[in-house]
């Protein structure tokens, strides 16, 4: 089976961009990095689709590393990564499994790189496990929802819940002015 989106080109992307944000000791302000990821969920949502150029080799390698970067100082890129995959426009099985896959990617070199630093999660552990408990059994409740969803249904409510998403990424950059 074809995945949606070469998913195999995506891990090269965030290793390079926790790299990166690795090295980088300047950090935007947190209220300019939600602005700009607000910006970019609702212009994917609503504004004119993305180049073909972008799903390609280089824009998906781009779009990981970016967002792997940008998830190292604002926290925030679910709903960014979800914006980029909603532009494929495919099946809302593939959607949501491809979205699903490229989040543990990134979040698993950030690991990597956090451990690599220095960093230690053991004092994490307990919360990780119920975070990783928490996701399985959202994950079955949610599988079983999408089965009752026609695709057409799943994008609009996609388009919104990722512009709720970014209307909060507004309302959190504003209270910090």
């Amino acid at each position: 089976m074809v995945l949606a989106w070469d998913i195999f080109r995506f891990p090269s992307g965030p290793l390079l961009g926790a790299l990166l944000g690795s090295v980088v000791l300047v950090a935007l302000p947190p209220s300019v990095m939600y602005l700009t990821i607000a910006a970019f969920i609702l212009y994917s949502c609503w504004g004119p689709k993305l180049p073909k150029k972008v799903f390609g080799t280089l824009g998906t390698l781009a779009a990981g590393a970016i967002t792997t970067f940008i998830s190292l100082f604002a926290g925030a890129t679910g709903p960014l990564v979800a914006a980029f995959i909603k532009q494929l426009e495919v099946d809302r099985f593939r959607t949501v499994a491809t979205f699903a896959m490229a989040m543990s990617l990134q979040h698993g070199v950030k690991i990597v790189v956090y451990e690599g630093m220095g960093g230690s999660l053991a004092d994490w552990w307990p919360l990780l496990v119920c975070m990783i408990l928490s996701g399985t059994v959202g994950t079955w409740i949610g599988f079983k929802m999408l089965k009752r969803v026609a695709d057409k249904h799943f994008q609009t409510a996609f388009s919104i819940v990722l512009t709720l998403l970014a209307i909060r990424l507004i309302w959190q950059a504003i209270s910090q002015w």
